[in-house]
């Protein structure tokens, strides 16, 4: 008798069309797979159950010419992670993962924010403990720091992204997988105020079905 196959959740899809290079860089440090570089299309998968995602890496990895970055299992969620140079391979490859959960990106959870938050001019203790555990660049005194925690942790990738895109900022910490995703970022007031408007008009206009919890 063959095994029945389990249901997946699509938590979230992310596509990257370009990489930003402190994105890049910050993925790569934290990879346990062959890192990206800035330039490169990626996309990124959130599902549940989360061992499910090494059969959908195995669909990415036979169907199209990608890389793996990120290949993770949490006790909740599992998420995954292919990229290479040619968008076109890129998205094919999400494409037929979609297409083996039998889903699509209007079937995962939209981003549901936590916090969302600008602290003018940090103090330097307050700069020096964030520093102690960073994943990026560094924090300094009187920086202004913004923090975006959302859920699916995955989404927290387009913020990065997009952030970086639009505004010279610096990314202090980017954690994209578990419950939930964290975003640090520090620059000036006007730094910060153009990039927090990016992330927040990115977060509001991704496609998915509303979830009330974030786990």
């Amino acid at each position: 008798m063959a095994p029945q196959r389990t249901a997946i959740d699509l938590r979230g899809v992310v596509h990257l069309d370009q990489l930003q290079p402190q994105v890049a860089a910050t993925i790569a440090a934290n990879s346990d797979g062959f890192f990206p570089v800035a330039g490169e299309s990626s996309c990124w998968i959130e599902v549940q159950p989360g061992m499910v995602v090494n059969r959908l890496l195995d669909v990415a990895l036979k169907s199209c010419d990608v890389t793996p970055g990120a290949l993770i299992t949490e006790r909740h969620y599992g998420t995954l992670e292919v990229h290479g140079p040619d968008q076109g391979q890129v998205v094919q490859a999400c494409d037929a993962i979609l297409r083996e959960i039998g889903a699509t990106r209007d079937d995962q959870r939209k981003p549901m924010v936590l916090i969302d938050e600008i602290i003018r001019k940090v103090t330097s203790h307050h700069a020096m403990l964030i520093n102690r555990t960073r994943a990026g660049m560094l924090l300094l005194s009187d920086d202004t720091l913004y923090t975006l925690e959302v859920s699916p942790a995955v989404h927290i990738l387009h913020a990065a992204n997009v952030a970086e895109k639009t505004s010279p900022i610096r990314i202090v910490g980017l954690g994209s997988d578990g419950a939930v995703g964290r975003l640090r970022l520090a620059g000036t007031d006007a730094e910060i105020d153009l990039a927090v408007e990016a992330v927040r008009r990115t977060m509001a206009e991704l496609p998915g079905r509303l979830a009330q919890e974030p786990i």
